[in-house]
């Protein structure tokens, strides 16, 4: 999806957007394994950014959180726009738990974020969609 220079530098502001909120992260821009069967599930109009943390957090409640990052393009205009934002949390057990934007903005799972890390996740997501839909004027 990073096919031009804005669309690249929206990109690494997300990652940077979300290592200010927790410096301990690494980020993965390829989160993906690259086998057919994985290829299949991945959605084209969407970016797909993972983030792990040294250890499982008791906070997050999981090792690794995904991001994906879903967009529209109008056939009429030609726009691209950020519709929502899913974010995942997993462990070496699979998904704990999910919040999507598109919704409710609840999570959902086996186990939350604690609060202050749920909200500070929500505050991000909100960024992700305003520095995406955001005119580049």
């Amino acid at each position: 999806m990073a096919t031009n220079l804005e669309f690249a530098s929206k990109i690494a502001a997300v990652v940077n957007l979300f290592k200010f909120e927790f410096p301990d992260a690494r980020s993965d821009l390829k989160p993906w394994t690259n086998d057919p069967q994985t290829r299949e599930l991945v959605d084209p109009d969407s970016i797909d950014i993972g983030f792990h943390f040294p250890g499982i957090s008791k906070s997050w409640r999981s090792r690794s959180i995904l991001i994906q990052i879903r967009f529209y393009q109008d056939p009429v205009n030609g726009s691209r726009r950020a519709i929502g934002v899913e974010v995942a949390g997993f462990t070496h057990l699979g998904e704990q738990w999910r919040l999507s934007t598109v919704e409710n903005w609840n999570f959902v799972g086996a186990t939350q974020p604690s609060e202050e890390v749920g909200e500070k996740l929500k505050n991000f997501c909100r960024q992700i969609l305003e520095l995406f839909n955001k005119s580049s004027e």
